[in-house]
């Protein structure tokens, strides 16, 4: 357990963060240029998404800012923008392929769901989140500050909403300071093992639930993990560890800090943005949004682990699935399941599904 607070850069309060000059990279034309050759180098070597590598898209000059980005995320303030993709221009999927080229410059892809997919489209389904195999993701929801399975998550920004979809983020370190500094009792409570719903994308015969950690710290890096609707929803499985008043009372003061404007930096994303967040370093939230007829919001989405992380213990993620290891750590483990397709439907594979051996499809 961390008991004293935590100093440096990832220790950061909102309004610290007032110039976004300090944080942010505005595409130059020089790099623009290099994102549409890149996009030419893919096309003519005729190569399947899931096949291309940083070396197949070769970015001259901005792979070193993307090379500082990734160190900003794990060493630094935890989170960076990129602004500028012209991906009104380019479609949505020249789009996606090139937002996965970048993506391969920063770590490696790994798996989002249970269907394998590594490349995710973030946009309301209809769907509730009272419903436990629903995801953030699929919903409208306002979502609270929580982090995702993976060591980076990264959102490229296709269509902002109508209204709302506003991004907060706070940094787990100012979080973890705080608890500390008002509640210690309540501080050693992040470091015990807690039951995590995997919202029905377990296989047969595995269990409902991850039991994972809030907090780690190891080899001198905080790591904090937390999603309350995934520890609350986790308490339907009857042989799951029982929250506890205190626990109640410790995640009632993580969402109050991380929703005052004292720790939050609120970002409105734009067309051609670029996201980029530590899960370890800092939490995320979003507002609820409307869409309009024609004007739906749609953000594509990589989990990813950086291919300079920090190290981190091996049984911190809950599957072993999960563990460190050339594929990536974190994640969801793909079900080595096909659904049947529907009725009067083509079965075309998903260009991002990573399957044991997948039929792939052009970018």
């Amino acid at each position: 357990m961390l008991q004293e607070p935590l100093l440096g850069p990832a220790a950061w309060h909102g309004p610290e963060l007032a110039d976004p000059d300090e944080w942010t990279l505005s595409l130059t034309p020089v790099q623009l240029a290099e994102l549409d050759a890149a996009l030419r180098t893919v096309r003519r070597r005729d190569l399947t998404l899931l096949r291309c590598t940083a070396a197949d898209f070769p970015l001259p000059t901005l792979a070193v800012e993307l090379e500082r980005i990734a160190e900003e995320l794990e060493h630094g303030r935890g989170f960076a923008l990129v602004k500028g993709i012209p991906v009104g221009r380019y479609g949505e999927a020249a789009a996606s392929t090139l937002f996965w080229g970048i993506g391969q410059h920063l770590g490696v892809p790994v798996s989002q769901n249970a269907d394998g997919h590594l490349l995710g489209h973030v946009r309301d389904t209809g769907r509730s989140l009272a419903d436990p195999a629903t995801r953030g993701y699929q919903t409208s929801a306002g979502l609270p500050c929580h982090t995702d399975g993976s060591d980076a998550l990264a959102l490229l920004c296709l269509r902002p909403a109508a209204s709302g979809g506003r991004i907060g983020l706070v940094s787990s370190a100012a979080v973890h300071n705080a608890v500390l500094a008002r509640q210690p009792d309540l501080a050693a409570r992040l470091y015990r093992r807690y039951a995590v719903d995997r919202r029905e994308e377990h296989g047969p015969g595995e269990r409902g639930y991850d039991t994972v950690p809030l907090a780690c710290w190891h080899a001198g890096k905080l790591s904090l993990r937390y999603n309350r609707c995934y520890l609350e929803s986790a308490q339907r499985f009857p042989d799951a560890p029982r929250l506890e008043p205190a626990d109640i009372e410790l995640f009632n003061l993580i969402d109050e800090l991380a929703d005052s404007p004292e720790f939050r930096l609120d970002l409105d994303l734009a067309a051609g943005d670029l996201l980029l967040v530590g899960n370890h370093a800092v939490l995320h939230s979003r507002t609820e949004y409307q869409d309009l007829a024609g004007h739906r919001r749609h953000l594509l989405r990589f989990w990813l682990t950086l291919r300079q992380s920090h190290a981190l213990p091996h049984d911190l993620w809950a599957d072993p699935h999960r563990a460190d290891s050339g594929a990536g750590r974190g994640g969801v483990p793909p079900r080595d399941v096909i659904a049947p397709p529907r009725r009067g439907s083509r079965r075309i594979p998903h260009p991002t599904r990573h399957r044991a051996t997948p039929k792939e499809s052009r970018p």
